[in-house]
């Protein structure tokens, strides 16, 4: 169905802090014809985020990050995630991937070889978020790379964690990363990874 398909009768905002919570009354379409009953839905307006996994072809190497996450903690996860870099899209005029050399930059302290590859673009909750993710992987020289970083003024405490793909991959399959951005990339990376070394070894 077309966006044609939809009637959008009212919005308001419901919550507005850190994030911003939407309600909206609205019909749409039904695959049997017609209009649907008039609906009253919350939507969750989390931004745009990027992420990006830092791989070193030649070390065969990740560079990963680690940092404190309320949210996961109070879903019963560990509060301290390891993931792979990301950030929100907030700058006027700024592009996804200049996003991922920024977040690789400001959360790792490393720059981005080259032209960063596109993995996938894709909702993380559709049924109650407008959020999208859009992945890529950078090359970089894991040679040096460690330590706390992030930015001040926005209270992050990052730490920098080097691992070879093969003990990365263990903790995938053992279920000890738990969230969205770093499960998907790592899997494009188990199917792409000899590629990535005869492109970029």
């Amino acid at each position: 169905m077309s966006d044609t398909a939809i009637e959008i009768l009212d919005r308001e905002t419901a919550y507005q802090g850190f994030f911003r919570i939407d309600r909206y009354r609205l019909r749409h379409r039904l695959y049997s014809g017609g209009w649907s009953g008039e609906l009253s839905r919350e939507v969750f307006e989390r931004g745009h985020a990027v992420g990006v996994l830092l791989y070193d072809p030649a070390r065969d190497t990740l560079v990963l990050i680690e940092q404190f996450r309320l949210a996961a903690h109070l879903a019963g996860f560990p509060a301290w995630q390891l993931e792979i870099v990301a950030g929100i899209i907030d700058r006027p005029g700024e592009s996804a991937p200049e996003v991922a050399r920024r977040e690789a930059k400001e959360e790792a302290g490393l720059t981005i070889e080259g032209e960063v590859l596109p993995i996938h673009r894709y909702l993380t909750s559709p049924g109650g978020s407008t959020e999208t993710v859009t992945l890529y992987c950078g090359r970089v020289d894991s040679s040096d790379a460690g330590g706390i970083h992030g930015c001040a003024d926005e209270q992050e405490d990052i730490k920098v964690i080097v691992k070879s793909c093969d003990e990365t991959m263990e903790l995938l399959r053992a279920g000890k990363i738990d969230n969205g951005f770093t499960i998907v990339a790592l899997y494009w990376l188990a199917a792409n990874r000899e590629g990535l070394r005869r492109n970029w070894g």
